[in-house]
């Protein structure tokens, strides 16, 4: 009683969903990383174009007007995700992006009117608009991801990270010391993400049943497979907060991410201050170099990608110890790296390099490894969830910097240096360590959209609660097993004790029978039946 399930084309609306978020991440990054460079031909016109102004900014301002966007951008992270719900991703994500197009445009123009005050301002705002953006993602993402295509989709998605640091770093200096010199940086930026608004207003769509070009069949196949019902996306589910807070696997995930956030950040920021003051590598002015490790983040992330696929493929592990696998590689591996560079020496400046770049790079895994999983325990509230995580986070990146400051009080005494880089191994080992006993890839109870109300499923028997597709329900104590049965095509979830759905079974465990056990005889003529 098998048959292949129809997915309709081969690159359907939901890949373009995918694209989309690609590109977008692509764009938003640009516009927002180029500072780095900006700052520099801003304040160094010999460097670049000289026939534009030259400001005298010392170190401190630089540094301010750098760190200026994540002020703002730490405080939009959880309405993000619950805007995203409220209104639909589409139009978050377009609000967003064109508000960060409209600072690119003007930033030029106001800081000739307000220096590096009005930078810094401009950069706040930019930084308020685009933390939305992420939750807002993994919002979309949970919409149109069916569980079989969750890695890929998203992980397409999300390596439009790197692709938009290297294109930062590889073009802003390119156009600074073009004919339109620094100020092009932003009108370029600023462009690209108006080009992309008016492309996603075209082609961005909520969920697959608004979508105008989708095919009846892949938009059959996604929401049969996410189990929708047919006014699923016209329903206003309410966020079961307790029930997120007090939730293991989420507070596991939290806890991963904020370990993430820390070693990633040493990773970034600190690993070139080091090489800087202990092996006197002048390593930061370098572009090519700076960008070799995204670079390999990006290559890496692919090789994640097509192992956790044909491992998935071939059922050879459940998705919860496929993300632990990934997740480990991404944190384990680059905590004993960032102890043994914390071990070099002068004269090993090739083996340091080559290190380092293999730290990014196989960081690379985490985007599989945890970054998905808001999506695993709720595709309902994935954006909620992926604001919280975010705002937790993103203070850590404010933190570390300021260790290092009280530890490193000599950048070159390596000793000093090694004992930030064995805080963080510890804090990347210890994180994943939770998140390896804790974690879980399964859908949480409280994802059902009726999770917070006084029906329960089973006291409806009598709804179809799909397509059509009638929902048979047998009664026990604790766990009640639901088949949405259609004569060619039989999906089975489990439902708990307080009615939400659950997988019954993890992607790599799906059998081709399922028995059925049920006590109420007007269910069917049989007793026992076999799906």
């Amino acid at each position: 009683m098998t048959k292949s399930v129809v997915k309709g084309p081969w690159f359907g609306i939901r890949h373009l969903q995918a694209l989309l978020i690609f590109f977008n991440i692509v764009v938003v990054y640009f516009s927002r990383i180029n500072v780095s460079v900006a700052v520099v031909a801003m304040t160094n016109a010999n460097t670049t174009n000289p026939n534009f102004p030259e400001y005298d900014w010392n170190e401190k301002h630089k540094s301010v007007i750098i760190s200026s966007f994540y002020w703002g951008y730490i405080f939009t992270q959880f309405p993000g995700g619950y805007l995203s719900r409220r209104f639909g991703a589409k139009i978050v994500m377009f609000g967003s992006t064109i508000c960060s197009a409209i600072c690119c445009v003007l930033t030029p123009l106001l800081i000739s009117l307000g220096g590096w005050q009005a930078y810094c301002a401009i950069r706040i705002i930019m930084g308020l608009a685009q933390g939305v953006i992420f939750p807002a993602i993994h919002q979309h993402l949970g919409k149109w991801s069916p569980q079989k295509e969750r890695n890929f989709l998203g992980t397409i998605s999300h390596c439009g990270t790197d692709c938009g640091i290297i294109l930062s770093m590889g073009v802003s200096g390119l156009i600074a010391s073009s004919s339109i010199g620094w100020p092009g940086i932003s009108y370029v930026s600023g462009g690209a993400c108006f080009v992309w608004c008016l492309i996603w207003l075209i082609f961005g769509y909520n969920n697959a049943p608004s979508a105008r070009f989708i095919t009846p069949e892949e938009r059959e196949y996604i929401e049969s497979d996410l189990l929708r019902e047919d006014n699923f996306h016209q329903k206003n589910i309410p966020v079961p907060w307790l029930a997120i807070f007090t939730s293991v696997p989420f507070l596991s995930l939290l806890v991963v991410r904020c370990a993430q956030a820390w070693g990633y950040t040493t990773l970034q920021a600190e690993i070139p201050s080091y090489m800087a003051g202990v092996l006197n590598m002048n390593i930061k002015s370098n572009a090519l170099f700076s960008a070799l490790p995204y670079v390999a983040m990006f290559c890496l992330t692919f090789v994640y990608l097509f192992s956790a696929d044909f491992i998935i493929a071939k059922r050879l592990l459940t998705l919860t110890v496929l993300r632990k696998v990934c997740n480990t590689f991404a944190l384990w591996i680059p905590a004993g790296i960032m102890i043994g560079i914390g071990f070099l020496d002068e004269e090993q400046k090739t083996l340091a390099i080559v290190l380092m770049i293999l730290n990014v790079g196989f960081n690379a895994g985490a985007t599989i490894g945890s970054t998905l999983n808001t999506i695993d325990l709720s595709s309902n509230h994935a954006g909620v969830l992926m604001g919280i995580v975010n705002t937790i986070a993103n203070f850590v990146p404010i933190v570390t910097p300021l260790l290092v400051g009280v530890i490193v009080t000599d950048e070159h005494d390596r000793t000093l240096w090694q004992i930030v880089f064995i805080i963080a191994a510890a804090i990347f080992f210890f994180g994943n360590l939770v998140y390896i006993i804790f974690g879980s890839a399964l859908t949480q109870p409280w994802d059902a959209p009726n999770f917070l109300t006084r029906d329960n499923i089973e006291n409806d028997l009598s709804k179809p609660v799909l397509n059509g597709k009638q929902l048979v329900t047998s009664m026990g104590d604790v766990d009640k097993v639901n088949s949405i049965v259609n004569p060619e095509v039989v999906t089975a979830v489990k439902v708990t004790y307080n009615g939400a759905l659950n997988n019954a079974l993890e992607l790599s465990e799906e059998p081709e029978e399922l028995t059925v056990e049920t006590s109420q005889t007007d269910l069917s003529n049989n007793n026992k039946e076999t799906v």
